[in-house]
């Protein structure tokens, strides 16, 4: 038996399936955020690629490294510009957020205490907008929530609002919220539906018994069981809002800033590549680091 447990320690397909996650990670993260993140110490140049320096060969790697600084950092603090569009990008994410969950929790709720033969269908009604296009989506809300479109032209039939009124929402942040909370709903729903559909039903009914009123066994059982699915939901919504481009492009107006269409300016507009690249590092930081801090408490208070 030793000499079993010896051999699968040191079997090196053991190795190679724990390697393949970090190979993973090293490949598609830590490599292109280390290249942004030398991008976003150079200069921008009139060249291609538009900034410097670049990277010539290790004979030359003690100037490349001389001329690398923090000046977009720097710049980035001085300029309002920036520090606004990040706290507006974090203040619509976690209101988007806020409202993924009020209203994606009674969802999953009623599909976890749904018939069993019928959870499969609701689960297919819930991912059924992944078959159409996202771009496509999120164009479809042009033509409901501009001023002539359908959603004035509902209001207009059943006399909410008169013939020569409209509905001025489009190119605002309402109009960005709604389609923020109609194409990350599902991202927010199927997690806590997760959670909810393991949770022992007789849990309930033991708090039924004892004189527990619902709401009550709702508060002390089903929402603080659900808590890993709430969490899971609102980081798989919240991280991606936080530096989402079409959405606020399409649907918001000019005073709708967002941290995703600064990056694009500078990126493609503008050309300034290491300025958008310490706007990503910054933007990438700013969301991993609170995260990375929040799972080291959980396993401590595990």
């Amino acid at each position: 038996m030793a000499e079993t447990g010896a051999s699968s320690q040191t079997n090196p397909l053991r190795w190679l399936v724990v390697a393949v996650p970090y190979l993973w990670l090293f490949l598609f993260f830590a490599a292109p955020f280390f290249i942004i993140f030398k991008i976003s110490l150079a200069d921008t140049a009139i060249a291609m690629p538009p900034y410097a320096p670049t990277f010539d060969g290790f004979g030359t790697i003690g100037d490349f490294f001389a001329q690398l600084d923090f000046e977009n950092y720097q710049f980035l603090t001085e300029d309002p510009l920036y520090i606004n569009a990040y706290l507006s990008s974090l203040r619509i994410a976690f209101i988007s957020t806020l409202l993924l969950l009020l209203i994606g929790y009674p969802m999953a709720l009623a599909m976890a205490r749904a018939r069993a033969t019928i959870r499969p269908t609701l689960m297919m009604m819930v991912i059924l907008p992944f078959w159409t296009s996202f771009l496509i989506r999120v164009y479809a809300w042009i033509g409901i929530l501009k001023p002539e479109g359908l959603l004035t032209l509902l209001f207009q039939a059943i006399g909410v609002l008169g013939p020569d009124e409209q509905v001025n929402i489009f190119r605002t942040d309402y109009a960005v919220f709604i389609g923020i909370v109609y194409s990350y709903l599902p991202f927010m729903v199927l997690p806590l539906y997760a959670a909810l559909e393991k949770m022992d039903g007789t849990l309930l009914e033991a708090a039924s018994d004892l004189g527990c009123p619902p709401w009550k066994a709702f508060w002390k059982i089903t929402f603080p069981l659900s808590l890993p699915g709430v969490i899971a939901g609102a980081l798989i919504c919240f991280i991606p809002i936080t530096g989402e481009f079409v959405i606020p492009d399409l649907l918001g107006g000019a005073e709708t800033l967002m941290i995703g269409k600064t990056l694009w300016t500078e990126f493609f507009g503008n050309r300034d590549w290491p300025l958008a690249s310490a706007v990503a590092v910054l933007l990438l930081l700013a969301l991993v680091v609170p995260i990375v801090i929040f799972q080291n408490q959980q396993k401590k208070v595990g």
